[in-house]
């Protein structure tokens, strides 16, 4: 079992920037593939972007590539989302995940393991 913390979250003004940070508890971090959700009010959970456990594969929903970078380092079990260009739409609760499976998917309930999530708000 895995246990997961995000930090970073604030306010910004659209197009700025902030990086997400999610620690994981426990040795068995690199056998898990990490995602970003994100959930606005009123809104369904999002994906957002996610990692394989060694990093070297990533994919990011639509509304976010070529803005946003999910990165991971397994010797601080941490993995990271850098926000830049922030728009307005981007607010959000933003949620750390760890699943167990094989594929890097987009699917939440693939997701084995939840963050209690972090807030991001963006100001015009």
């Amino acid at each position: 079992q895995v246990q997961l913390v995000e930090s970073g979250g604030g306010l910004v003004q659209a197009g700025g920037s902030l990086r997400l940070s999610c620690a994981a508890s426990g040795p068995t971090f690199s056998r898990y593939i990490m995602g970003w959700f994100r959930q606005a009010p009123g809104k369904e959970r999002e994906f957002v972007a996610a990692v394989s456990r060694s990093g070297g594969n990533t994919n990011y929903a639509d509304s976010v590539k070529g803005r946003f970078t999910i990165a991971r380092d397994n010797a601080k079990n941490t993995v990271y989302l850098q926000m830049n260009s922030l728009k307005t739409e981007d607010t959000a609760v933003y949620y750390c995940a760890a699943q167990s499976g094989m594929i890097v998917t987009m699917d939440h309930l693939k997701y084995d393991y939840w963050g209690r999530g972090t807030q991001v708000s963006v100001s015009s």
